[in-house]
Formats: structure tokens, sequence, C-alpha cells
């Protein structure tokens, strides 16, 4: 189907009802302002979404395509060239948001196409949620016919995938088995409502409910066992969802990233070399000779006890805060210096980010007393001091708790556009530019920095190539282990984050290749044209967390191309 007719969409508009597949009744206007059009569109995109996210429902994908469709032909209409350059960039950044949400809508849809062999008896179950969605009535005698017909229905179909041997890859078999689970939650949630309020439904649908939560349960535990090979007890096992390179090419595209996913493996790898090279430096300053990981493992014994870790981290802070007043490298608000917080990881939080995370609050991974003794000592050795000390600064000031503060007061409205190429790529750059600085002095200090640098040019090789389908979760942990020193309980945790903690594909590669992207920046605007590096710094602060060749272009007043990633190659690979 293509993109409907500007003139159908502005006539239809004015009739468009809860159920229409159309537009929004209020489309941005020559008069509104940038980021009057973000606001109306988040809204709107978002308002459907609470009322279409019901699993395994078709309508979904045809309501999200219109509505994209629809946005995208009004945005033509407007009047961009006369505006200025902020507002101009806010609608590429507009237009751009619109065709990656339907980009990622026909993604899942093309996901949702390949489980449904598996979900022969949903469409009834869905029917009944999505009519609660929708504010349509229950019947009770005529939902407890559906369930108790569904019950059966799930029951055979598990009979006869069985009987013929049916086997999925355990990324498609984990899905279809996610998919019950969520049409299970979503039942639940419209049991409730009716039966909270109608003792006649509750007569005739408490039975086949029951049987029917049960059967999506087992169907769930049934598709990962036996159809996908997979333990559902496994709480270490790596289960993902590779998208592919079509979809990865689609993605770079979205953050205007002149590159192939290939090309990024060859980044990593480069980056990664280059910091191997620096740690045996380091290690023969320590009395190693070239053995770097010999001369981590002494690093990673160089932990506090625990109970002290807060403060050891109050104090990395305010190192950190120190030489960035004495360098004049940014400006920190008094407030921003004043609220932020620290609290303490729980064991289940670091199965899946085994250091710190931040932002206002700075989340401390140090052993609990849940934890068994191998994982307690593990969690000493990757948060102990040298390797904490980027891990602070990345995660506080200058890095995220700064980089939110200043996003909320700047251009706020972009915060619709988060791009990790920025977010993480901003705190990232830090550690590049502070190691340049000097920031560090010892052999200790300066590995503990290359720690990370190696595990972020790490994150694109095993990110990129596990999207690629080149690798599996095992081999990516496999290589964390031996090329970035990684101790085995975080690099499995690591991966799992990578792999199944909900982050988008590109997040991992997003830090090292987002930091390369402000370097080549910085390098061009205070290295050849002077800009001092607050005023660079400050003014890179309010552009807001879009993708960063939108903040080169602020900055520059070289505008990028209305289509395509366009060329700038701030990486150069020949």
């Amino acid at each position: 189907m293509g993109a409907m007719p500007a003139v159908l969409v502005l006539a239809l508009l004015a009739q468009a009802g809860p159920g229409s597949n159309v537009a929004p009744q209020e489309p941005p206007t020559s008069g509104q302002r940038g980021p009057e059009w973000v606001a109306s569109y988040v809204a709107d995109h978002d308002a459907l979404l609470r009322v279409y996210d019901v699993p395994a429902w078709p309508r979904r994908y045809e309501r999200m395509r219109a509505f994209g469709e629809g946005w995208l032909e009004r945005m033509e209409l407007l009047d961009r060239e006369d505006r200025p350059l902020q507002e101009r960039l806010d609608w590429l950044l507009l237009r751009d948001r619109i065709r990656r949400d339907l980009d990622l809508e026909a993604l899942e849809r093309r996901r949702f196409e390949e489980v449904q062999p598996f979900l022969g008896f949903a469409d009834p179950l869905v029917t009944l949620v999505a009519d609660l969605r929708l504010r349509k009535p229950a019947a009770a005698e005529e939902a407890a016919r559906v369930l108790a017909r569904a019950a059966e229905e799930i029951v055979k179909e598990r009979e006869d995938l069985r009987e013929a041997g049916t086997k999925a890859a355990p990324a498609v078999a984990d899905r279809a088995a996610r998919t019950c689970e969520r049409l299970r939650r979503e039942l639940e949630g419209w049991y409730r409502f009716h039966a909270d309020s109608d003792p006649v439904f509750t007569w005739w649908v408490d039975a086949p409910y029951r049987k029917v939560r049960k059967a999506l349960a087992d169907q769930a535990d049934f598709l990962r066992r036996d159809v996908g090979g997979l333990d559902p007890d496994d709480e270490d096992a790596l289960v993902g969802d590779p998208i592919g390179r079509d979809a990865l090419m689609r993605e770079l595209a979205a953050e205007r990233i002149a590159y192939s996913p290939e090309e990024l493996v060859q980044i990593g790898e480069r980056e990664l070399a280059w910091c191997q090279e620096r740690m045996r430096e380091a290690a023969e300053e320590m009395g190693y000779g070239d053995d770097w990981r010999a001369a981590l493992d002494h690093v990673k014994e160089d932990h506090v006890p625990p109970g002290e870790q807060p403060r050891l981290i109050v104090e990395l802070a305010e190192e950190a805060v120190r030489f960035l007043d004495e360098h004049e490298l940014v400006t920190i608000p008094p407030l921003a210096r004043e609220t932020w917080r620290i609290r303490m990881m729980t064991t289940e939080q670091q199965r899946f980010t085994p250091y710190f995370t931040g932002g206002e609050v700075i989340s401390i991974a140090y052993p609990t007393r849940e934890m068994e003794y191998e994982d307690k000592l593990m969690s000493l050795r990757g948060n102990n001091v040298h390797f904490s000390r980027a891990t602070v600064h990345h995660e506080l000031i200058p890095g995220h708790h700064l980089q939110g503060f200043m996003a909320r007061r700047f251009l706020p409205h972009r915060r619709a556009f988060h791009s990790p190429f920025l977010v993480e790529g901003w705190a990232l750059y830090w550690e590049l530019l502070l190691w340049d600085l000097g920031f560090v002095d010892t052999p200790e200090g300066r590995l503990g920095m290359l720690f990370w640098r190696a595990h972020r040019a790490a994150r694109i090789v095993f990110s990129m190539r596990y999207h690629l389908g080149e690798w599996t979760g095992e081999e990516c942990v496999d290589f964390l282990v031996r090329e970035a020193a990684r101790e085995p309980r975080n690099a499995r945790a690591e991966v799992r984050r990578s792999i199944a903690g909900g982050y988008p594909p590109l997040y991992q590669c997003a830090y090292l290749v987002g930091g390369l992207q402000l370097r080549a920046l910085h390098d061009r605007l205070v290295g050849r044209e002077g800009w001092s590096e607050r005023r660079f710094h400050d003014a890179v602060l309010r552009q807001g967390p879009v993708p960063i060749a939108f903040v080169r272009a602020a900055l520059s007043g070289e505008e990028p191309p209305l289509d395509g990633p366009g060329d700038w190659r701030f990486y150069p690979l020949d």
C-alpha cells in the first residue's frame, strides 16, 4: 500500500475516529515551530501505541503504517526552506524519526509473520483483548466459548507440532514463546477488568479462562524446549534475535552513518589492536614484559573492601570535576554538581549489568551478600579502583549526568530523537579526550582506561558479527574473554545485556563509534578552526541527544543531505 495523497489525507482528518486508518486530527501547520511538530507527532504516536500494543494483532501494523505515512505526506507540505537552521534540522530529524518508526513496525511485522505458524490459535484470543482496547463490550457466554475452544486448539497444536517433530531457530522459538507469555498477561488484565465488575461474566468465563492461562504457559515452555532446543530453566542461556544485514544498514542510515556493518567491524578491530599495543606498553612499565593480560590481572586485584566502594566513587567523581575545572574544558552548572546521587545494584541487576550505570543517579556494581563466592570475586575484580575511575566520569560529570542535565534544559523536544551515538558517544568521547590530556599518569591507571576503550572496541566487533548472523552468543562471550580480558561471568552478563536486555542492535557499537565521531568534529572545530575547548563542549551539550551528523550540521552550518547517510567519513579506513 502506498502513501495516501496529501489532499485525501487532509480531507479525511475531520472524520478520523478512534479506529480509522488515517493520520492524526491535528497535522503540523506552516505556522507551527519545530518543537510543536515534534510534540504533536510523539504524543499522537505514543497514544496510538498505548491502544494498539496487543501482541499478534495485525491491525496494529496497519494502523501504525497509515499513521506514519500520513505524517510523511504532511511533512512535505511544510515550508521548511525559509525557516532558521535549527528548525530545518528539526524537520529532518522528525522526518527521519517517522521513517524509522515505519521501518521498525515493518520489521516487527516480518518477525510476527515468522512466528505465526506457532500461533494458529491466537486470533480469537487477540480479538477478545483488542475489543477491550477499542471499548467494545464483552459477551460473557461468547467469551467463554472462545476461551474453551482456544484451550483445546492450543493443546492440539502442541500435539501436532510434537508429532511432526517441528523445529525452529532458537530466536524464532523464543519469540513465539514470548508472544504466548505476552498474550497470557494481556488476558489476565482483560479478565480482571470484567470479573471485577460483572458476576455473570465470572460465572461463564472463570473455568475456561484458567485453562487458557495454563495452556499458554505450557505452550511457551514447549516452544522453547521442544521446538527451539532451549532450556527454559537455564538462567544463563544467551538467547537473542539477530536482525540481519539489511536491517543493520537501515539502522545505520537512520543514524546518518556512512559505514557498512563490515566497515564498523574493521574500525572495532583496529581500535582493539591499538588498545592492546598500549596495554603492552603499560605492562612493560609494570614489569610484566608484553603480557598485558597478566598486568590487567594485577590491576584487578586493587579493589577496596566491601562497604568502601561508595566512598571511592565520590572521590573519583570529585577528581574528575577538579581536572575539568583546572583545564577549563566544559561549563558545569552548580546545580549539576549538587544533584547527583548514588545507589547500589541488586544481584539480579548485575546479572545484566556487571558494571556501573549512571546519570543523575549512579548505580554501583559491587558484591552483594546473595552472590556465590566466585561471583563476588569477579565483581570485586571487575570493579577495581582503576576500572572504576573511567566508569565514574563516564556516568557522572562530564558524562551522562551532565549530558542529561543539559538535555532537559536546552532544546528538550529533541529527546524524542534519542541517539545512542550521541548519548553513549559523548561519555565515551571524554574517555578518549581525557586520555589525550594525561588525566592519569600511572601505568595502572592507563590500563584501567585502556580496558574500557578495548571493551568498547570489542563491543563493535561482537555486536555487529552477532546481528550479521556470523557469531553465536557463546562465541561473543569467548571473544570478550580472549581479546578484552573480561571476567567470564562479566563477559556473559555483557553479552546477555547486548542481545537480550532490550537494547537496540546498534547500541553497543554506538559508544566508541559515537566517540570517534565527536573526536573528529573536535579535531575540526577546536584543532583547525580555533574554537576553545569549553565553547565546543558547551555547544555540543546544547544540541540535544540527536545523531551526531546533526550536531555537526548545527555547529558547522553544513546541513546533512535530505536522504541517506551522507558522506561524512569520520574514521579513515584507507
